[in-house]
C-alpha cells in the first residue's frame, strides 16, 4: 500500500530517504517502482538466448522460435528476481550510496517485505518455467545462473578476477540457454566467441568504472577494483578480444565453405571488428558503465550491429 509521501522508516527500522512531494510521478507509486525494480533495460542482455539458434540458421522454425522466447522470458524473470533480492539485501548501504539510495526498494517506495517477496518469487517462477514447459538442461542453466548471480552479490564479487569471470560466466549461459531449450548443437567456435566476447565486455565495463574513479579511489566503489590496475586491464581486453576475432573469423570462413562458398559470412568479419573497437572506444570515453547501457546509448554501434546482423542473415537465410 502507497501513501502520499515515503515513510520516515521501513520495516527493519532504517531510515528511508525523503522525497519531495513535487518531485512525485508515476516511479514514486508502487507499481511504478515494482517495474523499476525489476529493471527491464536490463532484459537485453538476455537477447543472447537467440544467438545460438540464429547462428545455426533456424529461428524461422516455429517450435524453435518458441523455444527461444521461452528461454528469454525465464531469463528475464531469473535476473529481475536477483534484483530484487540484491536490492534487499544491501538496503542499508544503498541508502549511503549517492545513486542507488534512488532505488525503489532503497527509497522506500517499494516495502522491503515486498522486495524479498517479489524477488523469492520471480526466481522460483523461473525455475518452475524452465523446467516445466522448457528441458531439463534450461532448468539446470537456469539454476546455475541463479546460484552465481546470488553468491555473486554476497561474495564473489569482491574478489578481483573471480568477479570477472562470473559476470562473464551470465552471459555465456544466456547463450548457452538458447542453444538447450531449442535443442540446437552449440558448436565450439560459438563457445569460443562467446566466452571471449563475454569476457572482453566484461573487462570493458572495468576499465571504464577505473577511468571514472580513478586508482587512487577505486576501493570506495567496489573491493575488488582496487587490485586492478589500466594496464591489466588494456592486457585482458587486448588477449580476449583478439581471441574473439580469431575464433569468429575461423568460423565465418568455415561456415561459407558448408553452404557453398558464401561470401556473406566473410562480409560480416568487418563490422564485427568495427563494433569491438566502437565498444572499446566508447568504454575508454568513461561511457561504459553497463554493456545494456552502451548498446542502447550510442547510435554508431547500433547501426554497426545492424550492418553486422543484415550480413549475417543474409549468408544464412537468403539461398
Amino acid at each position: 500500500m502507497t501513501t502520499d509521501t515515503a515513510p520516515d522508516v521501513d520495516v527493519a527500522g532504517v531510515p528511508a530517504t525523503p522525497r519531495p512531494e513535487t518531485a512525485r510521478t508515476w516511479k514514486d507509486t508502487l507499481a511504478g517502482g515494482l517495474l523499476r525494480e525489476a529493471r527491464p533495460k536490463q532484459w537485453v542482455k538476455n537477447v543472447l538466448v537467440f544467438a545460438a539458434p540464429g547462428a545455426a540458421g533456424m529461428l524461422l522454425d516455429r517450435d524453435v522460435l518458441v523455444d527461444a522466447v521461452l528461454a528469454f522470458v525465464v531469463f528475464s524473470l531469473a535476473a529481475s528476481g536477483t534484483y530484487f533480492v540484491n536490492d534487499a539485501r544491501d538496503v542499508d548501504a544503498d541508502r549511503h550510496h549517492p545513486r542507488k539510495r534512488h532505488r525503489p526498494i532503497a527509497a522506500g517506495i517499494v516495502p522491503l517485505w515486498l522486495g524479498w517477496t517479489v524477488g523469492v518469487g520471480l526466481m522460483a517462477a523461473a525455475v518452475g518455467l524452465a523446467f516445466g514447459f522448457g528441458t531439463w538442461q534450461l532448468g539446470v542453466v537456469i539454476a546455475v545462473y541463479l546460484t552465481l548471480t546470488l553468491n555473486y552479490s554476497i561474495w564473489m564479487k569482491h574478489i578481483a578476477l573471480l568477479d570477472i569471470a562470473v559476470v562473464a560466466a551470465g552471459f555465456i549461459l544466456r547463450a548457452l540457454a538458447g542453444g538447450v531449450a531449442t535443442g540446437v548443437p552449440i558448436s565450439q567456435w560459438f563457445i569460443i566467441v562467446t566466452s571471449f566476447g563475454s569476457l572482453f565486455m566484461v573487462v570493458a565495463k572495468r576499465r571504464a568504472e577505473l577511468h571514472d574513479v580513478g586508482e587512487d579511489s577505486a576501493t570506495k566503489t567496489r573491493a575488488a577494483l582496487a587490485d586492478y590496475s589500466v594496464d591489466l586491464l588494456n592486457h585482458m581486453r587486448t588477449v580476449s578480444s583478439a581471441v574473439c576475432i580469431s575464433a569468429y573469423c575461423l568460423w565465418a570462413f568455415e561456415r561459407a565453405d558448408e553452404i557453398g562458398g558464401a561470401i556473406w559470412f566473410q562480409l560480416s568479419i568487418a563490422p564485427f571488428l568495427l563494433a569491438l573497437f566502437r565498444y572499446a572506444m566508447v568504454c575508454d570515453q568513461g561511457r561504459g558503465g553497463a554493456p545494456e547501457e552502451v548498446i542502447l546509448g550510442d547510435r554508431m554501434l547500433q547501426v554497426i550491429g545492424l550492418v553486422w546482423l543484415g550480413c549475417f542473415a543474409v549468408g544464412l537465410y537468403v539461398k
